[in-house]
């Protein structure tokens, strides 16, 4: 299978194919493939003196270089993203939890403490709540209520993976050299 030195294409077999290699990140000798270093540098990895590596593409999708439209500069040999990520609550849409609320009333009076609404009515315009009998001052307090939504979850990582199948990225090794133009 001949080809041009340096280009990566998807190969559905399970070997490399003669004058390819996975592209795995294997890090070769510049002395023995000194056309192919040419092309990639040290920009997937090597010293750039007597070794230079190929790209890791395993667990990784390859991505186009430079910036679209709303989108971060991608610069060659530049790798990114997490498979797994954890959601945090700064991660999640504002929303609100409904559940069941306890509430225990306790209702006191303002004069001594020991006051009940039992009997009483609820108040024509008191800010308190509760009357005792009509034409008396004798006003009952309810409670402070307050309700509290336990945390829920585990901190768990989520994948982010999109459906996948696994097949080789190969890199062209031996081949043509390509020309500018």
């Amino acid at each position: 299978m001949e080809g041009t030195l340096a280009v990566v294409t998807c190969f559905a077999g399970n070997f490399a194919p003669r004058g390819w290699q996975f592209c795995n990140g294997q890090i070769l000798a510049i002395n023995t493939n000194t056309a192919l270093f040419s092309l990639l540098g040290t920009t997937y990895g090597g010293n750039g003196t007597s070794t230079f590596g190929l790209p890791q593409l395993q667990s990784r999708v390859p991505v186009g270089t430079g910036q679209g439209p709303g989108l971060p500069n991608v610069a060659l040999g530049q790798i990114g993203g997490v498979e797994n990520v954890t959601l945090l609550p700064a991660n999640l849409p504002p929303h609100v939890h409904n559940g069941p609320v306890s509430i225990q009333q306790q209702c006191n009076a303002v004069n001594d403490g020991t006051g009940s609404p039992a009997g009483a009515y609820l108040s024509n315009g008191s800010p308190n709540g509760y009357a005792t009998t009509a034409g008396t001052n004798q006003f009952y307090k309810a409670g402070t209520y307050t309700a509290t939504i336990q945390t829920a979850g585990s901190s768990m990582p989520v994948s982010i993976l999109e459906p996948y199948i696994a097949v080789y990225y190969i890199i062209c090794t031996q081949g043509l050299f390509p020309s500018r133009n």
